[in-house]
């Protein structure tokens, strides 16, 4: 059992060493492409979403798991740095996990994750005490996301999933929600290739958020579809983008904020780390918002 924490946001989720390369084009089958120079960032769903939430001045604790080797020290160091709480934060005899990225001048990215340490965290490991807000995505386990869905429901802590990379949740699970934040790709997933947003809801949680690029997102509750526009921003990387997306939600909906009203500042957050390199070294802080 990991040890308790007083957090009002409690991310549950990876941690990767994000190794970067610059590309023209990305390979195809069987074809080698020559890229920049491979730079070495702090990355993983769970620990960007905790370092967004840190900068944007939550209280905010990240339960996951790195391997006993330099990249787990990178991050171990990057999180408390940016404010993370890293006390329920596993060391595990697998390696770190570690994030293959490429990406194009256009700022796309394509990301093959080797989960390594990810997989080590079980359903034994969950704590949720202390917590206001669970923010879970899925480069770890599912059987260990269930678990703390249900744990969540049974205590009366919100939920906020992050459905990346996409995957199949039991019925259970997505009613156990009260946000599912999707991109367009993995809404599509779930709606069998439909982009009808508001059956989301028809699959369990409360409400959805549906990210949507350079488009800004759709908020999708029992009484409609909301349009959340974005900023107008020329992309140079859009790794981890998502993941302060989640964050920034997670942070104003820990602070008692409405659905809508945390997806806007969500997309501002978004907006501004799309214009810079890499995922945590890209993430603003409070005052940048303002």
């Amino acid at each position: 059992m990991v040890s308790s924490m007083t957090s009002q946001v409690l991310v549950i989720g990876s941690a990767n060493a994000d190794l970067v390369v610059p590309v023209d084009r990305r390979p195809g089958g069987g074809e080698t492409v020559l890229g920049g120079d491979t730079i070495l960032s702090p990355g993983g769903k769970g620990a960007n979403t905790a370092v967004a939430a840190a900068r944007l001045g939550a209280d905010v604790a990240l339960l996951g798991a790195v391997g006993d080797d330099p990249y787990g020290e990178l991050l171990k160091r990057s999180l408390a740095e940016s404010g993370v709480d890293t006390g329920s934060l596993r060391t595990s005899e697998r390696p770190t996990g570690i994030a293959y990225i490429t990406v194009t001048p256009d700022g796309e990215n394509s990301i093959l994750v080797s989960p390594g340490a990810n997989s080590a965290l079980r359903p034994e490991d969950v704590d949720l005490d202390g917590a206001e807000i669970v923010v879970l995505s899925l480069e770890i386990p599912l059987e260990t996301v269930e678990h703390a869905v249900a744990k969540a429901v049974e205590t009366g802590v919100k939920t906020l999933l992050n459905l990346s990379p996409a995957a199949e949740l039991s019925a259970k699970t997505l009613k156990g929600l009260d946000v599912l934040l999707v991109n367009e790709h993995e809404a599509a997933f779930l709606l069998g290739g439909e982009a009808d947003f508001p059956k989301l809801l028809d699959l369990g949680p409360k409400a959805a958020v549906v990210t949507l690029g350079a488009k800004g997102a759709a908020v999708v509750t029992a009484d409609g579809v909301t349009e959340v526009p974005s900023p107008k921003v020329e992309a140079v990387d859009t790794t981890g983008a998502g993941d302060a997306f989640a964050g920034a939600l997670a942070t104003s909906l820990a602070k008692g904020e409405e659905l809508a009203d945390a997806a806007r500042k969500a997309v501002k957050v978004a907006a501004i780390t799309v214009t810079r390199q890499g995922a945590q070294p890209s993430y603003p802080t409070a005052s940048e918002l303002e």
